[in-house]
C-alpha cells in the first residue's frame, strides 16, 4: 500500500473484536457531551424562537439572517434557474421522475391491495391517509445535495403531503446552492428555509415566528442533525438514524476488481467518515482490489478525502465459503450491499440486514444514487438490521375503520367481558353491555 493510505486487511478467523462496528460511531462519553450540546440549542430555538434559530445561524455558520431573509423567495428560486446548466436541470428532472414513477406504482398497489374484511357482523377496512406536514433536511457542509431533496420531497408529494418544507443551511454570505433551490422548486416543496444543524430540526419540531412546526422531520445530515433528529422524536416522527455514506461490496473470483475498487473509492469521496468495504472469497481478487485502491486514489478527483475515508474506515476481508461472506455481510448491515458473484441473485436472497441490494457488474452505487427510480435516503451504522430505506410509506399512516352491527357486537360481548375482567377494566365491559340495555 502506497504512503497516505492505509486500508485494514483481515482474514476472517482473525478478526477484531467489533469489527463490524462503524470507526465513525462516538464513545459513551462523547456521545453523552454531543447530545447535549445538542440539547441546549434545541432547547434555546424552543424558547427563544426566531431571535435564538439567528443567533445558532450566526455562532455556527457566520449566516447574518432574520425573519426577512431566512425564507428563499420565489425571485431567489427563479433566478437560480440561471446560475445552473441546461443539462444540470433535465438530470434532477429525470431523477425526479423515475422516482415518481416508482414511488406511485408501489403506493397504488398498495390500495389496491388493501382488504375490507367482514367477519360476525364486523366490518374492518384500511387505509392510507397523507402526513400533513413535513420537514426535508438538506445538507450543506463540504458538498450539496440536491438529488437528496430529490429523495425526501418526491415520496411526500407523492403520499399526499399538504405542506413539505426544506431546511438548509447557508455559509456566511453564501446563498443555498441554486441547484438545491431548483431540484425544490421541481419538487413542488412549498417552503424553503436558509437554516441548517441542530437548530434547524429544533425549528421545524417546534416552531418559531418564522417557521411553523411540522408533523414529521426526515433527510441526511451531520452528527449534530441526527443527534437532534432522535432528541425531537419524542415530540415528532423522523425517518431513520443515517450517518455517513456506505459501501459493502461481496465478490468471488469472476468480479472486476477495477470496478470494485472504483465503487469504493466513489462511497469514499463523501466525506472523511464514510465507510467502504470488501468482503471477497477470492485471495486474488483481494490482492488485486487493494493493488487498484491504492494506484486510482492516488490519482482521484478530491483524493485527499478518498484517502482518509480509505485508511480510516476502508477494509478488505477474504473468507473461505459464500455461506461465511453472507453470514459477515448480514453482520455488518451495510447502507449499500453490492453483490459481483457468478450468481447474484442466489447471493441476495440470503441477505437480512441492507438497506438496498445491488447485483452484478452493471449496478453500482451511483445508478442507485441517480438513475434507478431507487430512493438513496437509507438506514447506515448498522441499522439497516431494522430500519427501511426512505419510501412514500414513510409519508403515510395507515388507519383502520372498523363498524359493527348489532348482531356483531352481541357475538364479541362475552370475549370482551372476559378480558375486561381479566385486565381490572369494568367500565370498558359496561359501555359494551349499555347498548342492550335500556
Amino acid at each position: 500500500m502506497q504512503k497516505g493510505l492505509n486500508l485494514k486487511v483481515w482474514d476472517s478467523k482473525k478478526l477484531p473484536k467489533g469489527w463490524f462496528k462503524r470507526a465513525a460511531a462516538l464513545d459513551v462519553k462523547e456521545t453523552v457531551e454531543l447530545e447535549n450540546k445538542v440539547r441546549t440549542i434545541i432547547s434555546q430555538v424552543r424558547e427563544g424562537k426566531d431571535q435564538a434559530l439567528f443567533k445558532a445561524a450566526l455562532d455556527f455558520d457566520s449566516a447574518k439572517l432574520d425573519a426577512k431573509t431566512v425564507k428563499v423567495k420565489p425571485e431567489e428560486i427563479k433566478a437560480s434557474y440561471k446560475k445552473v446548466k441546461e443539462e444540470q436541470v433535465a438530470a434532477l428532472k429525470l431523477i425526479k421522475e423515475r422516482l415518481e414513477f416508482r414511488e406511485k406504482q408501489i403506493v397504488e398497489r398498495e390500495r389496491k391491495q388493501q382488504l375490507t374484511t367482514i367477519q360476525n357482523g364486523i366490518t374492518v377496512q384500511s387505509v392510507l391517509c397523507p402526513i400533513e406536514s413535513v420537514g426535508c433536511y438538506v445538507p450543506g457542509g463540504l458538498a450539496t445535495y440536491p438529488s437528496s431533496l430529490i429523495m425526501t420531497a418526491t415520496p411526500a408529494k407523492v403520499a399526499g403531503a399538504s405542506r413539505i418544507v426544506v431546511c438548509s443551511p447557508v455559509r456566511g454570505e453564501k446563498p443555498i446552492d441554486p441547484l438545491i433551490l431548483v431540484a425544490a422548486d421541481i419538487c413542488g416543496v412549498d417552503e424553503i428555509y436558509k437554516v441548517g444543524g441542530a437548530q434547524a430540526i429544533a425549528a421545524l419540531a417546534y416552531g418559531t415566528q418564522s417557521i411553523q412546526p411540522v408533523k414529521k422531520i426526515v433527510g441526511p445530515g451531520n452528527k449534530y442533525v441526527m443527534m437532534a433528529k432522535m432528541v425531537v422524536s419524542q415530540d415528532v416522527a423522523i425517518d431513520m438514524p443515517a450517518g455517513p455514506s456506505e459501501v459493502l461490496v461481496l465478490a468471488d473470483d469472476t468480479a472486476d476488481s477495477k470496478a470494485i475498487a472504483a465503487d469504493m473509492i466513489s462511497q469514499a469521496e463523501h466525506t472523511p467518515n464514510s465507510t467502504s468495504g470488501l468482503i471477497t472469497t477470492s485471495q486474488k481478487i483481494a490482492q488485486q482490489v487493494i493493488a487498484c485502491i491504492a494506484s486510482m486514489a492516488e490519482k482521484a478527483d478530491r483524493k485527499e478525502i478518498v484517502k482518509e475515508s480509505l485508511s480510516n474506515f476502508g477494509f478488505v476481508l477474504t473468507c473461505k465459503t459464500v455461506e461465511e461472506m453472507v453470514k459477515l455481510a448480514n453482520v455488518f448491515a451495510p447502507e449499500h450491499l453490492e453483490i459481483m458473484t457468478s450468481k447474484p441473485k442466489e447471493i441476495a436472497d440470503k441477505i437480512t440486514s441492507a438497506g438496498l441490494i445491488l447485483l452484478g457488474a452493471y449496478t453500482p452505487v451511483a445508478l442507485s444514487d441517480y438513475g434507478s427510480g431507487t430512493n438513496h435516503v437509507l438506514p447506515t451504522g448498522g441499522f439497516a438490521q431494522s430500519f427501511s430505506g426512505l419510501s412514500v410509506f414513510d409519508f403515510m399512516r395507515r388507519v383502520s375503520i372498523v363498524e359493527s352491527s348489532k348482531a356483531g357486537l352481541e357475538k364479541a360481548a362475552e370475549s370482551i367481558r372476559t378480558l375486561t375482567a381479566a385486565e381490572n377494566l369494568p367500565n370498558h365491559y359496561k359501555a359494551v353491555e349499555a347498548r342492550f340495555k335500556p
